[in-house]
């Protein structure tokens, strides 16, 4: 770290000096040019940068639908509604906070992705459609482990593919939905299951108030710090996250 500032420091320096004997000092220009293939590698490299871009513009689509962000994120935003909190945490802390436990999460399976597709294709000891195979299974895997039944026979019957006799022959884009809305449901699960002990207290406090002839009185304001209280007293944030990562171990 020191190191990275120190040349940080360095290239500020240089930079400065350089401006000041020439104020005119032109900006570099990085630009791509676009021509006529002569040769078949160069439609190979184009077909390449093709491919490399669309899978870039697919990336978050294939972040959040192909890993556990669905259901963490489901999770939390279901706490803070529970509690009754409108803006804190905000949500871009939750969506943080959600990308980071993916990692955690997705981190054996992305290491066994780097380890057999990826590092192979990079010594060049495979070819890219090898490396897509390979690196695409422990996904599958992964996926296939938390994929309900009825879901994965769901969007296989409306593609209108052959009935597959194992998960060799359920094709990926088939795969991803019935993932996608498993994890869903299993969020939504875990969410109605939250809202049960902040749900009780709001009963009680809303009971008591009516008792008391308080009725013109928000019930909120009074339930708030009591569920605010309960949920720091038991320690919520550790129990919600651990109970979340541990539902995929």
């Amino acid at each position: 770290m020191r190191k990275l500032f120190f040349i940080l420091l360095v290239i500020a320096a240089f930079s400065s000096v350089l401006v000041a004997q020439d104020k005119s000092l032109p900006f570099p220009k990085i630009g791509i040019d676009i021509g006529k293939a002569t040769k078949p590698e160069d439609v190979s490299v184009t077909l390449q940068i093709l491919f490399f871009m669309t899978i870039l513009s697919l990336a978050p689509a294939l972040f959040i639908l192909t890993t556990c962000f669905t259901r963490i994120v489901i999770v939390l935003h279901f706490l803070k509604q529970a509690i009754g909190l409108q803006q804190v945490p905000p949500a871009q802390v939750l969506v943080g906070l959600a990308m980071f436990l993916t990692f955690f999460i997705m981190a054996p399976t992305w290491n066994e992705v780097n380890t057999k597709g990826l590092q192979p294709y990079l010594k060049e000891q495979i070819t890219m459609e090898e490396a897509y195979n390979r690196g695409v299974e422990p996904i599958r895997l992964f996926m296939f482990k938390y994929t309900r039944e009825e879901d994965l026979e769901f969007f296989s019957k409306i593609s209108e593919i052959n009935k597959p006799n194992n998960r060799d022959q359920v094709p990926t884009y088939v795969l991803i939905p019935a993932f996608a809305m498993s994890e869903m449901r299993v969020g939504f699960q875990i969410g109605f299951l939250l809202f049960i002990p902040f749900l009780i207290i709001d009963l009680v406090i809303t009971s008591i108030l009516m008792s008391m002839g308080m009725m013109m009185l928000p019930p909120i304001i009074i339930s708030l710090p009591f569920k605010l209280l309960l949920f720091v007293l038991v320690d919520g944030w550790s129990l919600v996250i651990q109970s979340v990562v541990k539902s995929f171990q």
